[in-house]
């Protein structure tokens, strides 16, 4: 979903509370509380749909050149060559 999509859904949703509850006579402060909550909730739910979606996705060609750069600058060095170091180190 892009973000104009977003707002647009947003606004017609907010409008919706705003006169659910004008129609069920309730005050300025309880229109603005629900209106807030209303807002706080789908922020929130559009910030997890966004972030399940990049959790989600394929890896780029630039993260898999990233990740073959990062491969080639390391050692290789196997775990129990690393802990044989540090056995090593402590005496």
């Amino acid at each position: 979903m892009s973000l104009p999509k977003f707002i647009v859904g947003m606004i017609f949703a907010l409008a919706i509370v705003v006169a659910w509850s004008w129609l069920g006579g309730a005050s300025l402060g309880t229109t603005l509380m629900r209106v807030i909550i209303c807002a706080v909730i789908i922020q929130g739910g559009y910030f997890v749909l966004v972030y399940a979606m990049i959790a989600r996705s394929a890896p780029t060609q630039a993260d898999r050149l990233r990740e073959a750069e990062r491969k080639l600058s390391s050692p290789d060095v196997t775990e129990g060559e690393k802990l044989g170091n540090a056995r090593r180190s402590l005496h």
